[in-house]
């Protein structure tokens, strides 16, 4: 029988444990590119013996699965990919998104299905680096490539798992019952769905809170939150009023709501829930769009704390112009923690190379190239200039925020007879002063 890819489809389920599929329900990954769920290392190591041809044993090593996975943008399984590599944040209640970078690992079961009946279970994936990439010169789909590691993987003929090594001895993986989702019905995403645009100034009085001493804010693309000073949130904010239907929850405010589309919209919200906080402006703020506040966590020092805010009144920011590439990768630099482990009936024993992960630094680098225009990035780049916010922006299917870049590296070769080319990359870091803040350094826009 000879197999090709085409015969290959995958779905995934979101895993609240590492490692522990829960078995209850599947959702189509979307159209592949490059998958290997099979991608493992043995890491059996020869042992020298003397006066044999051959050794005559070998020191097992622990099991490593890796697995290269590149899907095209449709769907929902790209979204639960690049939002894993960035951090699966709880905004209110049980709804979650990829609002900032956090230090806990966030995995996926993914089940590969061939149409000769043969299935393949991986558990724990977790996006360690992913590049999210869309070229204008040749057209095709918006793709994102994803390098994951992956706690075990074990085939079977009809998807029933039961027995299956897991971290806790629990059950839940046999889907064998379960439903195989259709693939998605939208087309895949194409270069033309995605504008990307930045933001060069800021208004650094745009919103001013003034509250008690210790109190923080954290601004994400999508949510403005209010916490008390022990972290807590501010319950003071709520949404118990109407004309307060922004508010999700107590301290969460919905910045993609119609009721906040601008600053002076925000003031007059904050107002009617906190008991008369003083809620200020910079000079021409009012008009300026909510979603164009710095991401970041900002403290109240003194009672009072500025947040900057892009000056524009809509999301769309200054377009980088005549785009041939655009390349976003998250490199989480993860770390994996070998140790033994015991499978579902407390007698299997497997060693394996990822069992705990955890999260090292991620770098967040946007690479772009495109047809020089004029001298605004060379000067940015030449004289040090911070980017305050870098927009890439799917329409229906989110947008992704990029805080405080800075040009790493820019080029201009001349080539006879062809265009100018620019190829520049940027880095970028959060705003704020409190915390973590750097997570807030790449924040989106949908749902986890």
């Amino acid at each position: 029988m000879v197999r090709i890819a085409q015969t290959i489809e995958a779905a995934f389920e979101v895993e609240s444990t590492y490692g522990d599929p829960p078995g209850t329900a599947l959702t189509h990954l979307g159209l592949l590119d490059t998958f290997d769920p099979r991608a493992q290392e043995m890491n059996i190591t020869p042992v020298p013996s003397l006066g044999q041809s051959t050794d005559a044993f070998h020191a097992s090593g622990p099991i490593a699965v890796n697995m290269p996975l590149k899907v095209a943008c449709q769907g929902t399984g790209w979204q639960q990919l690049l939002g894993r590599a960035i951090g699966s944040t709880t905004e209110y209640g049980s709804t979650k998104s990829p609002s900032r970078l956090t230090n806990t690992p966030d995995s996926l079961a993914i089940l590969a299905r061939d149409t000769a009946g043969d299935y393949t279970l991986v558990t724990g994936v977790v996006p360690n680096e992913v590049t999210l990439e869309a070229d204008y010169t040749t057209g095709g789909y918006i793709t994102l490539d994803s390098s994951c590691t992956a706690f075990y993987t074990q085939d079977d003929t009809d998807a029933n798992f039961a027995g299956f090594l897991e971290p806790d001895g629990g059950g839940g993986s046999d889907y064998s019952a379960v439903t195989w989702p259709s693939p998605p019905a939208s087309d895949p995403l194409i270069p033309s769905d995605l504008t990307v645009s930045y933001g060069a100034s800021t208004d650094d009085d745009a919103l001013q809170l003034t509250d008690t001493a210790g109190k923080y804010v954290e601004v994400g693309e999508r949510y403005l939150k209010f916490f008390l000073a022990n972290g807590n949130a501010e319950t003071e904010y709520d949404g118990d009023a109407p004309e307060n239907a922004a508010f999700v929850s107590d301290g969460v405010v919905d910045l993609d709501h119609a009721n906040v589309n601008i600053i002076s919209e925000l003031m007059t919200v904050l107002n009617g829930a906190h008991s008369g906080t003083p809620v200020a402006k910079g000079s021409g703020s009012d008009n300026y769009d909510c979603q164009n506040l710095l991401k970041g966590i900002y403290k109240m020092t003194g009672s009072a704390v500025n947040i900057p805010c892009v000056g524009d009144t809509d999301e769309t920011l200054t377009a980088f112009n005549n785009l041939k590439t655009v390349s976003l990768k998250i490199a989480n630099n993860n770390t994996p923690i070998p140790a033994r482990t015991l499978g579902q009936d407390g007698s299997t024993v497997k060693w394996l190379q990822h069992s705990k992960m955890r999260r090292g630094k991620a770098d967040i680098t946007l690479d772009l190239t495109m047809t020089s225009e004029d001298e605004t990035l060379y000067d940015m780049y030449k004289d040090k200039t911070t980017i305050p916010l870098v927009r890439l922006d799917l329409g229906t299917n989110g947008s992704i925020a990029l805080t405080n870049g800075t040009i790493t590296s820019f080029t201009r070769p001349l080539a006879a007879g062809g265009e100018t080319t620019d190829t520049v990359s940027i880095k970028f870091r959060g705003n704020g002063d409190f915390l973590n803040y750097s997570s807030y350094a790449i924040s989106a826009d949908w749902a986890l």
